[in-house]
């Protein structure tokens, strides 16, 4: 594009260097170091919180070696998937200086050189693959790491275009990190446990497509909404909410050595627990269905409710278990 400068001629300046000029303009003022940690998104984080789910309800996070070992995998998951972030901005660089929110990045922006990404997804890696190390689990640990970052990869690179199967590779992500506490701990499993969190993640993976299908349309900035349909995604919905409270009250009320009932003395609120847990999920279907909806992952973060919802669960989990 051509400007008349104050002192000389027409300016003439190049689409590509006007357009990381005006990203960097509408990017906040960040240092190196504030940049970095923004692209590692430590707002996700919070989902690494599934690493307790698993000890938590084996009724075993009390136990100090416990209590360590979920703190190691809760850092090496927040390392590793920061890496993946770093990577696949690294990736959509061009893209995201096109996008009207994205470019705000801190690699989009410029603020944040690609060298630098670089050398923080090596050093991330790194700190991430060694922590399963200090707690003697570095097999198992490190297999669900290394399961996540080839997920995280394929996904980054081509699942993500492809519809159903991206569902799929998003909800894996979740499923490894339940899974991952319960290998950190050495705890075993019931096939409930497996149930309730693989089609409890899937039900906050379709009601983010739902609300980002409502909020952007087919035509958004991810592709694959164009394969979607609201019907399409509301039958999902029902159909991952309804395995979800179903597993879930299976396990509730499951008196053998599988099931959360099975500490006889204290079923009571353990079987309460459905209540909010239905609730929840009620509420983040309606509002991932609206049009002025939010995503669960903010429904989480954000509103009050679901954040009292979820309260409510683990204090009556937390009483039955450990009262």
């Amino acid at each position: 594009m051509d400007r008349a400068g104050p002192f000389c001629g027409p300016l003439r300046v190049r689409p590509r260097v006007a357009l990381l000029f005006v990203s960097t303009m509408t990017a906040p003022a960040r240092g190196t170091g504030r940049a970095l940690v923004s692209a590692m998104r430590p707002r996700q984080w919070v989902k690494n919180g599934l690493i307790t789910v698993a000890p938590g309800a084996a009724g075993v996070l009390s136990h100090d070696n416990v209590i360590g070992h979920v703190i190691v995998a809760f850092v090496a998951f927040c390392a590793v998937s920061s890496a993946m972030y770093l990577l696949n901005d690294l990736r959509d660089l061009e893209a995201d200086r096109h996008h009207p929110t994205k470019r705000r990045r801190a690699i989009a922006s410029g603020q944040l050189s690609r060298p630098l990404a670089v050398t923080a997804v090596v050093v991330l890696l790194v700190i991430g693959f060694a922590l399963p190390f200090s707690i003697r689990a570095p097999g198992g640990l490190e297999l669900i790491l290394g399961i996540y970052v080839v997920i995280s990869v394929l996904y980054s690179l081509w699942v993500k275009e492809l519809a159903v199967i991206e569902l799929v590779s998003v909800t894996s992500g979740f499923f490894l990190r339940a899974y991952a506490g319960a290998v950190a701990c050495h705890i075993y499993v019931s096939s409930w446990f497996l149930v309730v969190v693989s089609f409890g993640a899937f039900f906050l993976v379709v009601g983010k497509r739902s609300s980002e299908l409502s909020h952007v349309g087919a035509g958004g900035t991810r592709k694959v909404l164009a394969e979607y349909s609201a019907e399409f995604l509301h039958s999902a919905l029902t159909l991952s909410a309804s395995v979800a409270v179903t597993g879930y009250c299976l396990w509730a009320f499951d008196t053998s050595s599988t099931g959360l009932s099975s500490i006889q003395h204290h079923i009571i609120p353990i079987r309460l627990t459905v209540v909010p847990v239905v609730l929840a999920i009620l509420f983040v279907m309606r509002d991932s269905e609206s049009a002025s909806g939010q995503s669960p992952e903010d429904l989480v973060l954000k509103n009050h409710t679901v954040q009292a919802l979820l309260l409510v669960w683990a204090l009556l989990l937390g009483l039955g278990i450990y009262w």
